[in-house]
C-alpha cells in the first residue's frame, strides 16, 4: 500500500465515520433517515432498535479503525 492509497483510505473513512458516529449518538434519526416520506406520523423506534442500532454503530467503528490501522502499519513496513 502506498501513501495515496491510505490518503484516499482516511479521505473515505471519515464521512462513514461521522455517520457511525451519527448513529451511536441519534439511533431515532438514523432510523428515519429517508424513510420518513413512508409514515404519516412519526414512529416510535423500540428500545431492541434502538440497541441494535448502537451496536451496529459501535461494531462498524471498531471495524473501520482496525482496517485504518492494518493499513497504516502495511504502510510502514
Amino acid at each position: 500500500m502506498d501513501i495515496a492509497s491510505f490518503f484516499i483510505l482516511i479521505v473515505f473513512s471519515i464521512p462513514i465515520y461521522g455517520l457511525l458516529i451519527w448513529q451511536y449518538i441519534e439511533p431515532e434519526e438514523i432510523f428515519l433517515w429517508g424513510r420518513r416520506w413512508m409514515y404519516e406520523e412519526e414512529p416510535e423506534p423500540s428500545e431492541e432498535l434502538i440497541e441494535y442500532y448502537k451496536k451496529t454503530a459501535i461494531i462498524g467503528i471498531v471495524f473501520m479503525t482496525i482496517v485504518i490501522i492494518i493499513s497504516f502499519i502495511k504502510l510502514l513496513l
